[in-house]
């Protein structure tokens, strides 16, 4: 067995090391770069005078503390911080050094039933997140009465690849196994892959971190698709078996 990797740095480039430590053998490929968004200067005036800020990756809150750390700007006191994910809330509690409510499962649904956004009629929530996704949680939230903002705290850019060449280099390397952890990764992937490539990428196992995404993935043909239930590496590993 062999893996492709294909999250984007430094979690990508951590899975890998992680896999090597168990001697898995694995293929770092990343699909997406991460760059500082274009409204973090938006920051420094919408967080004061927000109730509630949501951060819906480790990438939203790395830049947004990046931010609020350069121009000497506190995180406030009296503001309720949530997340996505575990990881997420691990790097939002220790840079805020307040306490941070995430779902068990690391996804927009189980975000919402959470029972700090059951009642947020007039609240102001700022949600912070890349160039695009999450609606579900915007859509949701305003239908609930409050106030929400999204700011763009990251850049995606896809990472364009010869689909050819670099199945190829898979198939003579024994790739069995793609980890793919967001549903405009796995589009991207997809999209790069000419029709006579698809049937064999589509017949390896994917693994990717919620129902959501594993949905999407049936419907572009994958065929042994399984919810690790979170984006974390730990999690990840765990459902190679590794841990």
């Amino acid at each position: 067995m062999t893996v492709l990797v294909t999250r984007p740095a430094p979690a990508g480039q951590q899975l890998c090391q992680q896999l090597a430590q168990v001697g898995q053998p694995a293929i770092y490929h990343p699909l997406i770069s991460i760059d500082p968004g274009r409204e973090l200067s938006e920051l420094l005036t919408r967080l004061p005078h927000s109730d509630i800020l949501i951060a819906v990756s480790q990438h939203a809150a790395h830049f947004a503390d990046l931010t609020l750390s350069q121009n000497q700007h506190p995180w406030p006191t009296n503001t309720l911080y949530l997340a996505v994910g575990q990881k997420t809330a691990h790097v939002l509690s220790k840079a805020t050094q307040q306490k941070v409510h995430y779902p068990d499962i690391s996804d927009s649904e189980h975000l919402l039933q959470l029972p700090q956004l059951q009642q947020v009629q007039d609240k102001k929530i700022l949600i912070l997140r890349g160039n695009g996704g999450r609606e579900l949680i915007y859509d949701t939230l305003t239908a609930r009465g409050a106030h929400v903002h999204y700011l763009e705290a990251y850049q995606r850019h896809n990472l364009v690849f010869d689909a050819k060449r670099s199945v190829a280099d898979w198939q003579a390397q024994q790739v069995d196994t793609l980890v793919v952890t967001s549903a405009e990764q796995l589009r991207f992937l997809f999209a790069q892959l000419p029709a006579a490539i698809q049937p064999w990428v589509q017949k390896q196992r994917l693994l990717v971190p919620s129902a959501r995404i594993c949905t999407q993935a049936h419907q572009l043909g994958f065929r042994h698709v399984v919810n690790v239930g979170g984006a974390s590496n730990n999690e990840i590993m765990k459902a190679l078996q590794l841990t």
